[in-house]
């Protein structure tokens, strides 16, 4: 078994910063003391999983993504559903991952299937994301969401953010599953990584964002099926569109650099 060693992004920022941010603000230095309460609670610490299996469903789970996390979930213990446009593919693919030693039960079927899961992901590529969101709005009410989708250009230069008219890909979706609570979470994780079963180590934070502080809590929870990965809270979700666009400079990395990158966050115990 292999560890990964792909250089990181570092990006830096402590508890005092914030401290110092609230104090010059004056009237809303009690907002920040809820900003920083979130940002260094232990629910986002990394520390080992509490609340317990939970059956993830998987949109889009036959791409590379999907497949990714379905593999560390489910090597997690969770029951995990990977849905698609093709029943009968997701099933296929569900069937080779089944093997899994010590792994919670997959499945594959439609992406109504994996609808119908306790929480629901979201890894379909941004030209399908609005109308398959807006399709199972019913299903997904009341639910947990989590977005991680990466609105993307390519042309000769290379990778580029879409401007999204809602922001972000994430925000996107809250507007159209207005009874869900969409989270965007898991942008930077490379797909390739997250599928190599010799790969048994991850040092990337999972930023997570959102408006529900539970629903963070879950999110960064469940990153830690990520064997050495944690979550972070990240923010609100209005600033999920940079977290989405950053995705294009790791790739430009992963090209340059014949590698794997992902993100680490440094300050944060």
């Amino acid at each position: 078994m292999s560890n990964t060693t792909s250089p990181k992004l570092i990006v830096g920022r402590d508890g005092s910063e914030l401290a110092e941010v609230a104090s010059a603000i004056g009237s809303d230095v009690d907002v920040m003391k809820d900003i920083i309460a979130i940002a260094t609670d232990s629910f986002c610490s990394g520390s080992a999983s509490t609340f317990g299996r939970v059956k993830v469903g998987i949109l889009g789970g036959t791409g590379p993504q999907g497949r990714g996390l379905a593999r560390r979930f489910a090597g997690a213990g969770h029951h995990v559903v990977i849905g698609s446009r093709s029943a009968e593919r997701a099933e296929r693919i569900a069937a080779e991952y089944a093997e899994i030693e010590g792994s919670g039960r997959i499945a594959g079927g439609s992406n109504s299937d994996a609808a119908a899961s306790e929480l629901v992901i979201v890894t379909v590529p941004y030209d399908g994301h609005a109308e398959l969101l807006a399709s199972l709005a019913a299903e997904l009410a009341g639910k947990i969401v989590v977005d991680c989708v990466n609105p993307l250009g390519f042309d000769k230069q290379g990778p580029y953010p879409l401007r999204i008219t809602a922001g972000s890909a994430a925000q996107e979706a809250q507007q159209l599953l207005p009874d869900s609570t969409v989270i965007a979470a898991f942008h930077h994780v490379s797909a390739v990584l997250l599928d190599d079963p010799d790969v048994d180590h991850f040092d990337d934070a999972v930023l997570v964002l959102g408006e529900d502080r539970d629903a963070v809590a879950v999110v960064c929870e469940l990153a830690t099926a990520i064997p050495g990965a944690r979550g972070i809270y990240a923010g609100r979700l209005r600033n999920a569109g940079q977290i989405e666009a950053l995705a294009a400079n790791l790739i430009a990395i992963n090209r340059r650099y014949k590698t794997h990158a992902g993100v680490v966050i440094t300050g944060v115990s």
